[in-house]
C-alpha cells in the first residue's frame, strides 16, 4: 500500500490560473571548448554547469512563484532527470514531497520506442498538486502519458517542468510549463541524459558523436 500523506488544504483561487511563461533561451550553437578528456565523445558543449546552475535558479523561482507555500509534490522521471531534480528541489522553498516513477522509452538505441513502466510512485496523489519533472521532451510521448497517469490516480493539478526541449522531434501535441532551455535535433549527453546508459555522470551538456554511436552499434551486433 503506498503511504498516504495529510489531505492538502483548499488551493486559493489565484493559484489555478496557469503558469506565467518566462523566456526560455535557444541552444543552438555549440561552444568548441570541450572539457579535457571528453573531446572523444562530445563534439561540443551546448550548456556549461555555471549556466546550468544559472538556469536552474530561475526555474525555481518560477516555479515558486506559481505553487506558492502549499505543499505539492515533485514526482521526478527515472533515470534522466536525477541530477536535474536533485539541484531543482534544493533552490525550492516551503513543503514538497519527492517522489520517481520510471519510464522507460529508449533502451540502447537513440530512436523512441514502447513505453515501459519500471517503478511506482511511492506516495499518493489524489487531490494534490504535482509537478512532474523530466530531463528532456522530444516526441512528448513520455510526458503525456506520465500526466494523464497522474490525472487518473486523481493528481488535483498537474504541471510539467523539462530541463530541455527538442520541439522538432514533436510527434504529439505535449509542451511544458517550465523550460529550461531549447534545442535543435541534437542528440546529448551528460548531467543526467545518457546514451545506453552511458556519460550521464559528465557535469556539463554536450552533443554526442556520431561515431560514438557507430561504435556502440557495431559492438552490439557481435
Amino acid at each position: 500500500m503506498k503511504p498516504k500523506i495529510a489531505a492538502p488544504a483548499p488551493a486559493p483561487t489565484r493559484r489555478s490560473r496557469r503558469p506565467v511563461p518566462i523566456d526560455v533561451p535557444v541552444l543552438d550553437r555549440l561552444s568548441l571548448r570541450i572539457p579535457s578528456g571528453q573531446k572523444t565523445i562530445v563534439s561540443g558543449v551546448v550548456a556549461t554547469p555555471a549556466r546550468l546552475r544559472r538556469r536552474i535558479r530561475e526555474l525555481a523561482r518560477s516555479i515558486q512563484d506559481d505553487f506558492g507555500n502549499r505543499e505539492w509534490v515533485v514526482v521526478a522521471l527515472l533515470n534522466g532527470s536525477v541530477l536535474f531534480v536533485a539541484d531543482l528541489v534544493r533552490e525550492l522553498h516551503g513543503p514538497l514531497i519527492l517522489d520517481f516513477i520510471g519510464v522507460s522509452s529508449y533502451g540502447d538505441g537513440t530512436e523512441s520506442g514502447k513505453l515501459v513502466y519500471t517503478k511506482d510512485l511511492k506516495f499518493e496523489v489524489a487531490g494534490r498538486d504535482v509537478l512532474v519533472v523530466d530531463d528532456i521532451l522530444d516526441t512528448g510521448r513520455t510526458l503525456s502519458e506520465v500526466i494523464r497517469r497522474l490525472k487518473s490516480l486523481g493528481a488535483r493539478r498537474v504541471r510539467s517542468c523539462v530541463l530541455l526541449d527538442k520541439p522538432s522531434r514533436r510527434v504529439v501535441k505535449q509542451g511544458a510549463d517550465y523550460i529550461g532551455f531549447q534545442i535543435p535535433d541534437w542528440f546529448v549527453v551528460g548531467y543526467g541524459l545518457d546514451y545506453a546508459e552511458r556519460y550521464r555522470h559528465l557535469p556539463f551538456i554536450g552533443v554526442l558523436r556520431p561515431e560514438v554511436i557507430a561504435a556502440a552499434a557495431r559492438e552490439r551486433v557481435r
